[in-house]
């Protein structure tokens, strides 16, 4: 197993923490990257979503979690801790006051109110040139429309806000009285100038935002000083460097054993991504994918999806399905001719047409069609828009030597894997270890407090590989997703 005794933990011991979609997380690990047993733990929590695109979480309550998650690692280790690491889902906000209390809730990357605002930017923007700059187009997930969507629609709190910042950027200011943006918290922001990596000026202003109301820039070699005071409330951190927040999409990339361009990682949780380790700069970046700076000279390129771990709980609480090894049987298998056409966005199309108010269509749905055809339909979707993003990322990278998988969807639907492997025609492995995300954030710390360690190789469980004689039938498929979404989101938005 992925783990370590206490006893035999190599120090320096770092504590990382995830702040997921579905909850807030910790755990120890030893320099090697192995997570001591027993001191990994997790507090729910769910956004406050609405029909009107709202997605929101109480960023008091999110703090209140981690600080609750630090005393539980600390009081299971019970030993001196060198770092604190962290990471959240990317891209939030909260605005907050002179007295640094929040005045906002947390905006998370799902809420789709600013989609006018998008388009008003997309409007007045020259948006390739925007994107070449920032590593971003523009999107409902991102700040710009978020800012102007706020200013419009409510000024007074809007003109209240001394600081603009980040879940992860609030809750240290709240438990260690300090904060700064880490390089790829501020790149998931989409108002990062990537290549000088500092705040987009010009965004900036466009948006009505100050510099100054920004919180300063951290590359993860750069950790932070927190107050007196933390080392009195946690002992066993008297001494520990605390490292500015990343994002999820850094954290996972390195969690899952991503050593260089060769190799693909795909995310499969709440939501989704597909993104590699480039070194240096991006040149002609293509409009389907993101580029994001994450420390002095690294960078992820990629895409996201807002929905997988999403549209398959939609389907298991919506539909009457089999059992479940019927469901998974179904989708390892060969495939059904009868199966639907689906364009799987619950919430918002981001990569590749980043069009935020797509939502779910189903084609060619009859009276015949069962509830396990709508299932695999959609995961055969899901399947598509990683296709989307890999075929862009070709582009830029060539060809994957592999694919790795990871998130609690992979691990739990292994037919959606084989779909992708068949798809993509690449080999894709799962990661197994448990909580990825958390392993890189200790990962990116371990790489400033103990440069040069060899850290332990992840676990992988069987690779599945392609099957040859499906990719004439996944090729055709694909071909007519294509044309469905030119035909009812593309020309619409």
């Amino acid at each position: 197993m992925f783990t370590t005794r206490r006893a035999d933990a190599q120090n320096p011991l770092v504590l990382a923490i995830d702040v997921g979609s579905t909850g807030t997380r910790a755990g120890v690990y030893d320099v090697r990257g192995l997570p001591l047993r027993n001191s990994k733990t997790k507090v729910q929590h769910a956004f406050t979503t609405l029909n009107d695109g709202t997605s929101t979480i109480d960023p008091d309550q999110v703090a209140d979690e981690i600080r609750r998650c630090i005393n539980f690692c600390t009081d299971a280790v019970g030993a001196p801790i060198a770092g604190v690491a962290i990471d959240t889902f990317a891209s939030s906000l909260v605005g907050v006051d002179a007295d640094g209390r929040a005045i906002t809730p947390c905006y998370t990357y799902a809420d789709s109110r600013c989609a006018p605002q998008v388009n008003y930017l997309r409007s007045i923007l020259d948006e390739d040139d925007t994107q070449q700059r920032t590593g971003t187009r523009q999107h409902t997930g991102y700040l710009p429309p978020r800012f102007l969507w706020l200013q419009q629609t409510d000024p007074d709190t809007f003109g209240r806000v001394r600081r603009w910042m980040s879940l992860g950027e609030y809750a240290w200011l709240r438990l260690i009285g300090r904060t700064a943006a880490g390089t790829s918290t501020a790149a998931w922001t989409g108002m990062l100038n990537r290549r000088r990596g500092r705040w987009d000026a010009e965004l900036c202003a466009l948006v009505g935002v100050q510099l100054e109301q920004l919180s300063p820039i951290a590359p993860p070699d750069d950790p932070l000083t927190p107050r007196a005071s933390v080392g009195e409330r946690w002992p066993d951190l008297a001494d520990a460097v605390w490292f500015a927040p990343i994002s999820d999409g850094h954290s996972q990339s390195i969690g899952a054993g991503s050593k260089d361009s060769s190799q693909v990682v795909l995310s499969a949780a709440t939501s989704g991504a597909m993104r590699v380790l480039v070194e240096g700069d991006v040149d002609n970046l293509p409009r389907g994918l993101w580029c994001n700076r994450i420390d002095r000279t690294r960078s992820i390129l990629g895409g996201a999806l807002n929905d997988v771990g999403r549209a398959v709980t939609w389907l298991e609480s919506t539909l009457k399905l089999p059992e479940r090894a019927v469901v998974e049987a179904t989708l390892m298998g060969p495939p059904l001719p009868a199966v639907p056409i689906v364009l799987p966005w619950f919430t918002g199309e981001r990569s590749t047409g980043w069009v935020g108010q797509a939502r779910a269509v189903f084609h060619r749905v009859t009276a015949a069609t069962t509830p396990l055809e709508l299932y695999r339909g959609t995961i055969e979707g899901v399947a598509f828009s990683y296709q989307r993003i890999l075929r862009d990322l070709t582009q830029v990278t060539g060809r994957p030597r592999e694919i790795l998988g990871t998130g609690r969807v992979s691990n739990s639907l292994p037919g959606l894997l084989q779909i992708v492997a068949d798809a993509s025609g690449a080999p894709v492995t799962p990661i197994t270890i448990k909580r990825s995300t958390m392993h890189g954030t200790a990962l990116m710390a371990l790489e400033t407090l103990a440069p040069g360690v060899e850290r332990a190789e992840v676990d992988r469980g069987a690779t599945f590989t392609p099957v040859p004689d499906r990719s004439g039938y996944y090729h055709r498929r694909m071909e007519r997703f294509q044309v469905l979404y030119d035909k009812v989101i593309a020309a619409a938005n």
